[in-house]
C-alpha cells in the first residue's frame, strides 16, 4: 500500500499536472498507453542492435506476427515456438483450476479472494529432476483472466506465464498447458502474473518442489516440509494457517524446512537452536555452517532451505518464520520455548564455502555489460499521476530493454538510487552474486532469481544467455512493478505476437 507520503505525492503531482496541461480530458488522455507490445519498448529494437550501458539499443521495433512453427515472416523466432520437446510425453501430470471465491483460514477469518483446486495455498507440486511437467490451467472464475508463473524455475519461454508477452491470459471458461522438464532440483512456487499485484495477494498461488535425480544430491533429512509464508487481508499465515506447524521429530533427527516467501515484503527466518541454510533459490549451498543468534533474509519471491537438528534432550525447537507464525520441531507435547529476533543478520556474501566449477560461465569475461539503477520521480503512467519508480533515470514504458544473443556472459550492476528496498527477480535465468558494493563475494556461490537491494546499494551480478525469451526483469514488491519497476531481457531474433492493454486484456503486473 503507499504510504501516507506517497499518496501526498500523488496528489501534488496530480495538481501539478492538470496544471501544467491545461487542456482538460483531451490532453489528459494523450498520456494513455492503451495497446501496446514490449517489442517496442527501449527505444526499439534493430535487427543488429549494439548493447550500450543503460540497456538501449538502436533502430526501430521489429514485432512480427508468427506465421507459424514459432518462426515469423522475417525468420525470427516466435516466443510460442519457444516449448518443451512436444513428441515426449509427460512425467507429471496436474490440473489446475483456478476460482474467485472465498477463502477459510483455519484460526482466523475468512477473506475474498482466489483459489487454485479450492485452496490457497493451491496444492503442492512434487516431481523429480529430469522430470517433464505438464499442467493444465483451467480458470473456472477470475473474472480478469489468470496465467501462471513457475517463479524460479527456468522454464521454456512459451511456458513462462507472463500475460501479454509469453502468451494471452486465460479467460473464464478458458484452459491453458503448460509444459517444462524440470532441470534443476530445489524450492520454487507457481503464481499468476496476470494483474498479479492482486492475485497473487489474493491467494492465486502455490508451492512446487523438485526433488534431486540422485537423493545423494541434497543434504540428508529425516523430514522434509514446506513452509509457505503468505498474508491474507492482514493475516500472516503458514501454509494458509494462522497456526503454527508442528513436526513431531526424534531426537537427533534433521528436518528440512523449505521456507516460501510469497509476499511482497522480506520475510526473516530464526530459531532457538543453530541450525543451517541448505538451500537459496533452489541451489544448494556448498558446506554450509551453523547459524545461532543471526536471523535469515528471505527476499520476496526468494526461498530458504534450513536443517533444523531435534535436540538430543527432547525439547522443542521453535523456528520463526517470517516473524509472526513458528515451526515447533520436536516432540509435540513438550512446551514451545520463546525465542526474540536477534538483531544480526546472516550475510549470504561469504556463507559456505567456495566451491570451483559451480559457475558454469566466466564472469570475469562478460559478452555485455548493463547498469539497472533504480531511482524515483514524479510523473505519469497511463493517465495516472504519481511517484514512479525509474530505471536509468527513465519511466515505464520507456525503460531499458536489456538485449543479449544466446550464449552471451551478461554482466550486470544494479544500484538502487531510491531510498526503499527492492527485491529485484529475473525470469528464465538464475544470477551469480559477484559483489555488493565492491565487496567480492567469498563463500559458496551465491546463485539467486530473487534479490533483495537495498536502498544505497549496488550489486554486481552476472548469468548466463542460455534460455532464449523475452523475460521480464522486475521489482518483486508487485505493487512496485504496477509503478513501473519492470525491465525486459530480450534475446535477438525473438518475437512476440501478444500485446498488453486494455484490446488484449493482459495486464502483466
Amino acid at each position: 500500500m503507499p504510504s501516507r507520503r506517497d499518496l501526498l505525492r500523488c496528489g501534488v503531482v496530480g495538481v501539478a499536472v492538470v496544471t501544467a496541461l491545461g487542456a482538460g480530458a483531451l490532453a489528459w488522455s494523450s498520456t494513455l498507453l492503451g495497446e501496446y507490445s514490449v517489442m517496442d519498448m527501449g527505444g526499439g529494437r534493430g535487427d543488429a542492435a549494439h548493447a550500450h550501458g543503460d540497456g538501449t539499443s538502436g533502430g526501430g521495433a521489429s514485432g512480427a506476427a508468427a506465421t507459424g512453427a514459432g518462426e515469423t515472416a522475417r525468420g525470427e523466432v516466435d516466443v510460442t515456438g519457444l516449448v518443451a520437446d512436444p513428441a515426449r510425453r509427460a512425467d507429471v501430470q496436474v490440473d489446475l483450476v483456478a476460482r474467485a471465491q472465498v477463502i477459510d483460514i483455519p484460526g482466523g477469518r475468512a477473506v475474498e479472494g482466489y483459489t487454485v483446486n479450492g485452496t490457497s495455498p493451491g496444492p503442492e507440486i512434487r516431481a523429480r529432476q529430469g522430470d517433464l511437467v505438464e499442467v493444465t490451467l483451467e480458470n473456472e472464475s477470475v473474472p480478469a483472466g489468470a496465467t501462471l508463473h513457475w517463479h524460479g524455475i527456468d522454464v521454456p519461454n512459451a511456458a513462462d506465464g507472463v500475460a501479454g508477452i509469453t502468451q494471452d491470459a486465460v479467460p473464464v471458461g478458458g484452459r491453458f498447458t503448460y509444459r517444462f522438464v524440470a532441470e534443476d532440483a530445489g524450492t520454487y512456487w507457481y503464481h499468476s502474473h496476470q494483474v498479479s499485484h492482486d492475485q497473487v495477494v489474493r491467494g492465486l498461488l502455490g508451492a512446487i518442489v523438485i526433488d534431486p535425480a540422485d537423493p545423494a544430491d541434497a543434504a540428508s533429512a529425516d523430514h522434509d516440509i514446506t513452509a509457505l509464508l503468505h498474508v491474507y487481508g492482514g493475516q500472516h499465515t503458514l501454509n494458509g494457517s494462522t497456526h503454527d506447524e508442528r513436526v513431531p521429530a526424534e531426537p537427533g533427527e534433521v528436518v528440512r524446512v523449505r521456507v516460501i516467501n510469497t509476499d511482497s515484503g522480506t520475510a526473516a527466518v530464526w530459531s532457538t537452536e543453530p541450525v543451517r541454510v541448505v538451500a537459496i533459490d533452489g541451489r544448494e549451498v556448498n558446506r554450509p555452517t551453523d547459524v545461532d543468534d543471526r536471523r535469515i533474509l528471505i527476499p520476496a519471491g526468494g526461498r530458504a532451505d534450513v536443517a533444523v537438528t531435534a535436540p538430543p534432550d527432547g525439547s522443542v525447537v521453535r523456528l520463526r518464520t517470517g516473524g509472526a507464525r513458528s515451526v515447533l520441531i520436536g516432540d509435540p507435547s513438550a512446551p514451545a520455548p520463546s525465542v526474540p529476533q536477534p538483531s544480526e543478520t546472516l550475510d549470504l556474501l561469504d556463507y559456505g564455502s567456495p566451491e570451483p566449477g559451480a559457475v558454469a560461465f566466466d564472469a570475469t569475461a562478460p559478452d555485455r555489460s548493463y547498469e539497472y539503477a533504480i531511482g524515483r520521480r514524479p510523473g505519469l503512467i497511463d493517465g495516472r499521476p504519481g511517484y514512479f519508480w525509474t530505471i536509468n533515470g527513465r519511466m515505464f514504458p520507456d525503460v531499458p530493454m536489456f538485449e543479449v544473443a544466446e550464449g552471451d556472459v551478461v554482466a550486470m550492476r544494479i544500484r538502487n538510487d531510491s531510498g526503499e528496498v527492492h527485491p529485484m527477480h529475473l525470469h528464465g535465468h538464475h544470477v551469480v552474486v559477484l559483489a555488493r558494493d565492491g565487496v567480492a563475494a567469498s563463500g559458496s556461490p551465491w546463485i539467486v532469481d530473487s534479490l533483495d537491494v537495498r536502498p544505497g546499494e549496488h550489486y554486481d551480478i552476472a548469468f548466463l544467455a542460455d534460455n532464449p525469451g523475452i523475460w521480464s526483469d522486475h521489482c518483486h514488491t508487485l505493487q512496485h512493478a504496477v509503478d513501473g519497476l519492470i525491465a525486459h531481457v530480450m534475446y535477438e531474433g525473438v518475437t512476440t505476437p501478444f500485446t498488453i492493454g486494455p484490446e488484449s486484456g493482459n495486464r502483466p503486473d
